[in-house]
């Protein structure tokens, strides 16, 4: 299968294509952050770097099987006030991906975004790609909360829930670095959050999850105490998910990231796509590989 991947962070795609058994002949990516790029080598060196997709010629990759392509979310998500929708100058980036949709003019095709966003955009790109989204929940398949939109022309089957516990996702031996000399407060009531630590931080940063319950969706951490954190009951004590358990969550190889700052670990796990998802949605495309290989 030949593949042009946009705005292809750490290259999740990939690790489902692999998973899936499919043989890549040709990966061709597109991505400016230099720790996503550095990461994606490390794992896939025959990965063919392009930098921004803006101006970019992709009329060159015409026939190309697959395009894949997640564009920035940050002018369309809720989690923004002042968000500008695809007129904003991230999500506008949504346009290269329809650009290159006509330029490559792929067998196959996928695009995702996030879940909430105002009810024109999401028209705006249904119209565009001439399907509409589906949407899928992670928490299908590992114990993460994390919704996207999904617009594909290829059929995806039925989805059942092979959900995995947290605990079984954790690691054993964590290093000290990773606890926090803060009480754990905790909070009655339902939801997975089950109390939380005092920090001079926003409330969200402070929130503590119990390792036998569901993670909320890992995001982009972009400073101090954004990481998840949870409640050890053995040790009595609360700690931040590692990069490692973050990779789990994603459903990486443990290690995936290795090889930057554990800051843009989790920046580059919180931008990634969740893969045994992207397994799913191509496992759709039944005339590459053979789709009964190990998932290990």
């Amino acid at each position: 299968m030949k593949v042009i991947s946009l705005f292809d962070g750490i290259s999740c795609g990939r690790v489902a294509l692999e998973k899936l058994g499919v043989i890549v002949e040709d990966y061709v990516a597109y991505e400016i952050d230099k720790n996503a790029i550095y990461i994606s080598n490390k794992n896939y060196p025959d990965i063919k770097q392009n930098g921004s997709v803006v101006g970019a010629d992709f009329s060159k990759y015409k026939g190309y099987d697959l395009l894949l392509g997640g564009s920035p979310c940050q002018d369309l998500s809720i989690q923004r006030k002042d968000r500008k929708g695809l007129e904003g100058n991230k999500s506008s980036l949504f346009w290269e991906y329809k650009r290159a949709l006509d330029e490559v003019q792929p067998k196959w095709f996928l695009f995702e975004n996030v879940a909430k966003m105002p009810q024109k955009d999401k028209d705006t790109i249904t119209g565009a790609l001439g399907v509409e989204p589906v949407l899928i929940d992670a928490v299908n398949w590992l114990p993460q909360h994390r919704e996207r939109l999904y617009w594909t022309n290829i059929p995806i089957g039925e989805i059942n829930n092979e959900m995995v516990e947290l605990s079984s996702l954790l690691e054993n031996d964590v290093d000290n670095k990773y606890f926090y000399n803060k009480p754990f407060i905790p909070k009655e009531g339902k939801g997975n959050q089950i109390g939380k630590i005092e920090l001079r931080a926003y409330d969200t940063c402070c929130r503590v999850y119990g390792e036998h319950g569901i993670m909320p969706t890992l995001t982009c951490v972009v400073g101090g105490y954004q990481e998840k954190k949870i409640y050890i009951e053995e040790l009595k004590k609360v700690r931040k998910l590692t990069p490692v358990e973050y990779e789990r969550l994603q459903g990486l190889p443990d290690n995936y990231t290795f090889g930057v700052s554990d800051a843009k670990r989790y920046t580059a796990c919180g931008n990634g796509w969740c893969v045994p998802v992207i397994k799913h949605i191509l496992k759709g495309i039944d005339e590459y590989g053979d789709t009964t290989e190990s998932e290990e």
